[in-house]
């Protein structure tokens, strides 16, 4: 039954990780929708738990599927998951500088990077959205999750300051009883 699940998590993020333009950040709304939605193997609040970790962790931001992994599967499930997120797109990137390199200054090459960057905020921008659905309980939580995006849309200060003043109001709040 184990190995059933290292297989699943192996492929559902082998095929994720094809979506990931724009970096694994980009992909999470699609993992959110499969793991959550489809498979019922994490709840809203745990994917959006899980990617807080990772966000606080050093490292790159595909750390995040690894914990997915752990926490469906262990050690195991960590590694299934990390072998599945960054394979597939390590090959399929490793075809495309070839191919980019080949192609030089191509202009059907300037025009795909073009189109590449529309795509990949959009991306980037949903993935804001599912975590902050999956996150937000109520209306305390959802002010501190739009008062924290304003903060970093708006100001050229480190979004380590929104995420300390987040965790602040988020203590205070609940233990008042607020959240």
């Amino acid at each position: 039954m184990k190995d059933d699940l290292l297989l699943q998590i192996f492929l559902r993020f082998a095929g994720i990780s094809l979506l990931a333009v724009g970096g694994a950040t980009a992909a999470l709304p699609e993992a959110q929708r499969q793991m959550v939605g489809e498979l019922h193997w994490l709840t809203g609040a745990e994917f959006a738990e899980t990617f807080a970790i990772a966000q606080t962790s050093p490292g790159p931001n595909v750390i995040v599927f690894s914990l997915f992994g752990w926490r469906l599967a262990g050690l195991a499930g960590l590694l299934a998951a990390t072998l599945g997120i960054m394979g597939p797109s390590s090959l399929l990137a490793f075809a495309a500088a070839r191919t980019m390199r080949r192609a030089g200054e191509a202009p059907w090459l300037a025009r795909l990077k073009k189109a590449l960057i529309p795509l990949a905020i959009g991306l980037m921008a949903a993935n804001g959205y599912v975590l902050a659905r999956g996150a937000d309980s109520g209306l305390i939580a959802t002010f501190i999750t739009l008062a924290a995006a304003a903060f970093v849309a708006l100001s050229p200060r480190s979004p380590l300051w929104a995420m300390a003043a987040a965790a602040a109001l988020a203590v205070v709040a609940s233990r008042l009883g607020l959240l």
